[in-house]
């Protein structure tokens, strides 16, 4: 701070020929003035300013000094003012990481945001794996299920049930399972977690564990569209969140397996760096999908 007002001592003198003027325009004292800029020489090791009792005049190396240092103030004040702006109106690259299955709720609400917000650029990665959000230069992590104690800021978004779902098809051939002991006829798709390899429970209700439920796992993979993909092409029953079968049950390609017999609810949240200032593009999105995904309970449907 003292090489700063030092500068600025410096610079405002030479535009205004005198330490009174100076200190008229920085709003200290002329002896203060005269004090930054001799702290100003010593440091550099040169004399900036030449004074005599009528007048003061620059150096040829003042000269030279006086030209940097305005670009230094005015690169500041710029830098400052763009500051400002920020504060006002969101706008820079904004990098949000979401679950694969997150563009079947995050796309849709992106024009309405960028119309809004049209200074923000969005640079979207969809990965089922856990992120870094520092090492990974991620701005906004949209995720579900418990999450590690790791000092991050978060804000729940849209709840979502899971659920038993199968092809019409695949139903004709096995038959529709009445019960949970009926699971033991028929074959899993299952999804497997990226990030610890273990396969994804069915939540069951009736106090049975899944390890009871006795159903062959036929598939298993770590992408859960691919997932979806088996269910529609009938090779087995899957359990999905129901927002991404809502097109596939509205128009009969698929159907609730046990739907009593199922129950377990999730929630997507919002996460990001815990930060004294929170950036105006990080503040704009998190209150645009609170806006747009904060659906009340019982609003939300199987």
């Amino acid at each position: 701070m003292d090489r700063l007002n030092g500068l600025l001592a410096f610079v405002r003198t030479a535009e205004l020929g005198s330490f009174v003027a100076a200190g008229r325009v920085l709003q200290i004292s002329p002896s203060a003035v005269g004090k930054a800029v001799a702290r100003l020489e010593k440091e550099v090791g040169v004399q900036l300013i030449q004074r005599s009792t009528r007048r003061m005049q620059l150096t040829e190396e003042g000269r030279q000094f006086h030209e940097r240092c305005r670009r230094i103030l005015d690169e500041l004040d710029d830098a400052r003012s763009l500051l400002a702006q920020s504060r006002e109106e969101p706008r820079g690259l904004l990098r949000v990481s979401a679950p694969v299955v997150g563009h079947h709720f995050l796309l849709p609400l992106l024009p309405d945001f960028l119309a809004r917000h049209p200074e923000v650029e969005l640079d979207l990665h969809f990965t089922d794996r856990t992120v870094d959000l520092i090492d990974d230069g991620i701005d906004i992590a949209i995720r579900s299920g418990d999450l590690p104690d790791s000092g991050l800021v978060s804000r729940p978004l849209q709840s979502f049930h899971l659920g038993l779902w199968a092809s019409p098809g695949y139903l004709r051939r096995r038959g529709t399972p009445k019960t949970l002991a009926d699971l033991s006829h028929h074959m899993a798709v299952r999804f497997r977690h990226p990030n610890t390899g273990k396969l994804l429970d069915w939540p069951v209700v009736d106090g049975a564990d899944h390890e009871d439920l006795r159903i062959r796992t036929v598939l298993a993979c770590n992408h859960i569209e691919a997932v979806l993909a088996a269910a529609l092409k009938g090779i087995g029953i899957v359990c999905l969140p129901d927002f991404l079968v809502r097109e596939e049950l509205a128009d009969g390609r698929l159907v609730a397996v046990l739907p009593d017999h199922v129950a377990a609810t999730g929630r997507f949240k919002a996460l990001w760096n815990s930060t004294r200032h929170l950036s105006p593009k990080v503040r704009a999105f998190v209150d645009h999908l609170d806006q747009r995904l904060a659906i009340p309970e019982s609003k939300a449907t199987v």
